[in-house]
């Protein structure tokens, strides 16, 4: 067995002979003939020439040894439903899928959005996509129609698939009647909508010409028989959205071959997942976790796994743990918000299942604080491993390798940097290596690995421009998260460098949520900072100024003000992206130019020292901040 060291640095110093070992991981229809082309810097090629297909990896060459083995693994606690699909059943069920799309115009190439709650037609419909070449692109149940529609007429999509509702806490969401708001906002709405009814929403409009109900289009397909398309490597697999410094989502593109092998080398060497075992990842298929971790890895690797609708305390906080018993889970992912959540909740549930089966539960999404690391260790009795990554990787960038080496954890640290990924911490003023414990920015030197993301959609000037252009002296790829490494080699992440905020694993643009605060009447103009959260890890804080401040001359006054502003923020992006409060002030703190100073504004609203201000322009502003902080406090 080699040390995590030694098998990093083979990685690094080797690249070629590395990846090609992890690509036999996979089944290639046709071998690839160059390991690495990255003739075009910072763009990387992965195994040019190859041809694949993530379905076919994911299913098809699974059939002769596991097709009674259970695929997947459907638990719903909100509508109290249960399924459960064998390999050859869920084959059946893609090609169905397939079928279906293929005879309402989808071809190789073409976009298909899906807007759909934690249910197994996601899943059919996203291998599907997979399987015919189509690119799909999951939209997350919680975004409101503004930002859907502004997903749609970026991706294009000849296709989109919803359902009439979902439910979350025992609440209905009604997707399609979002989905129709979306529509009529695009300027580029696909011809056809595939529902799928739950029965949730009995009075769900049609529209004719353009909604196909998806059981009786499944009627007339059952026992379709598809054949995979063959990929080239770097053809486009999917495109997921991820908020960014400007409003304007960013696509990101992910490509066929490179993310195979990732994928499956990071569950043979990270996650320790093998054939005939199951894992059980918390996310939503909305975001990165869920594409990675809860349809493609697992598949891949030969696993059972468990699609999961419902949140972590009901019908009670023990609710994971019983999944893990009955299912015999082996492998878990879930994300640090969830663990602080049940943290709060009775100790018993922990103790009342047989967690036997368990060996790992890995943890990511926002940084892990020791305490709650050192409280689910002891609970669990088990390796809690941090692990830390973003949608742009689709893989995990720092993390434990326990399939390599079993290395010692440490509390509140994601560990070593993964293979295949050149990992520097650079100082932002001269882009020189930071010292040990010196915080500094979480760097990549590309090439960035197979799986990374290929490009942002349509847009090749913005990749360059936003991942590769913060360090003038030299072309390396910034997370945009502050980082430190200690003497022993441990990483630890700090939190963003730019105007992102992360809240709850969830990237939210604060530009995003200043658009959509802006978007209120009496609103002139706003900020919004990401300030520290001991739940959630970070939320959103807006600071307005209001055109008409007579209607701010009571308390009632500022509350109905604060209220409508976090209605027009639910209306335009969903409530994920609520401030935790809205504050009214005359102005803002801004420098000489006109630049306002949010990393003034984060820190006193988190307690600490604003800094050098010698270029704001009203001193003024920032005491405004201070006494709106000190008055909600009071409230």
């Amino acid at each position: 067995m080699a040390s995590v060291k030694e098998f990093h640095r083979r990685s690094i110093e080797d690249r070629e002979s590395f990846w090609r070992e992890q690509a036999a991981l996979v089944h290639w229809h046709k071998p690839f003939s160059r390991v690495l082309d990255y003739s075009r810097p910072p763009f990387a090629k992965w195994f040019v020439g190859g041809e694949t297909n993530l379905c076919h990896n994911a299913l098809d060459r699974h059939l002769a040894e596991r097709g009674d083995q259970a695929a997947l693994v459907y638990v719903s606690t909100e509508v109290n439903e249960e399924r459960s699909y064998t390999y050859r059943e869920l084959h059946a069920e893609v090609q169905r899928a397939a079928a279906m799309m293929q005879s309402l115009g989808v071809k190789k190439g073409d976009r298909v959005v899906i807007y759909m709650p934690m249910i197994p037609e996601a899943c059919f419909a996203m291998l599907a996509c997979a399987r015919i070449g189509a690119i799909h692109s999951v939209v997350f149940g919680g975004f409101a129609a503004a930002s859907l529609a502004a997903r749609i007429d970026d991706a294009r999509p000849k296709l989109m698939l919803t359902a009439d509702g979902g439910s979350r806490m025992g609440k209905v969401v009604l997707y399609k009647a979002l989905v129709d708001e979306a529509l009529r906002l695009a300027k580029h709405p696909p011809e056809k909508v595939l529902i799928y009814r739950r029965g949730l929403d009995p009075n769900m409009p049609a529209a004719a010409g353009r909604d196909v109900d998806w059981k009786a289009l499944a009627a007339r397909h059952e026992g379709a028989q598809v054949p995979c398309a063959w990929l080239e490597s770097n053809e486009p697999s999917y495109i997921l959205y991820t908020s960014g410094t400007t409003g304007q989502p960013k696509g990101v593109q992910r490509d066929v071959g490179g993310y195979a092998v990732a994928l499956a080398a990071s569950m043979k060497h990270i996650f320790c997942g093998g054939p005939g075992e199951t894992m059980f990842t918390t996310s939503d298929i909305g975001w990165v976790v869920g594409h990675s971790y809860i349809v493609y890895a697992p598949l891949i690797a030969g696993m059972t796994t468990i699609l999961y609708e419902g949140v972590p305390i009901r019908p009670d906080a023990g609710i994971w743990w019983k999944i893990v018993q009955d299912r015999r889970v082996n492998v878990m992912f879930s994300a640090p918000t969830a663990i602080r959540v049940l943290k709060k909740q009775d100790p018993a549930y922990l103790k009342k299942y047989d967690l036997s089966s368990l060996r790992h539960l890995f943890l990511a999404g926002e940084p892990l604080d020791e305490p709650t690391h050192v409280w689910i260790s002891q609970a669990l009795d088990k390796p809690v491993i941090d692990h830390y990554w973003q949608t742009e990787t689709g893989w995990p960038i720092l993390s434990a390798m326990p399939g390599v080496e079993k290395t010692p954890i440490k509390f509140g640290s994601p560990s070593f940097p993964v293979f295949g990924y050149d990992l520097q911490l650079l100082r932002e003023v001269d882009a020189e290596p930071a010292a040990a414990n010196e915080k500094a920015v979480v760097a990549i030197v590309p090439p960035l690995p197979p799986g990374c993301m290929s490009t942002v959609w349509g847009d090749d000037a913005r990749f360059v421009k936003t991942y590769f252009s913060t360090f003038s002296k030299m072309q390396v790829y910034s997370t945009f998260d502050w980082g430190i490494r200690d003497a022993e080699g441990y990483y630890f992440i700090l939190g963003r460098t730019d105007d992102v905020i992360n809240v709850a694993g969830h990237r939210l643009g604060t530009r995003e949520i200043e658009e959509a605060v802006s978007m209120h009447p009496n609103i002139a103009e706003c900020a919004v900072v990401g300030v520290q959260d001991a739940l959630k890890g970070q939320m959103p804080l807006a600071f307005a100024v209001a055109k008409d401040g007579s209607k701010l001359a009571t308390p009632q006054g500022r509350a109905q003000l604060e209220k409508e502003v976090m209605e027009t923020v639910d209306k335009q992006l969903g409530a994920i992206a609520r401030p935790r409060t809205v504050h009214f002030v005359t102005l803002l703190p801004k420098t000489r130019s006109g630049k306002t100073l949010r990393r003034a504004i984060q820190a006193l609203a988190e307690g600490r020292d604003p800094g050098d201000l010698t270029t704001i322009e009203d001193p003024g502003a920032l005491e405004q901040i201070r006494n709106a902080l000190k008055e909600k406090a009071a409230a």
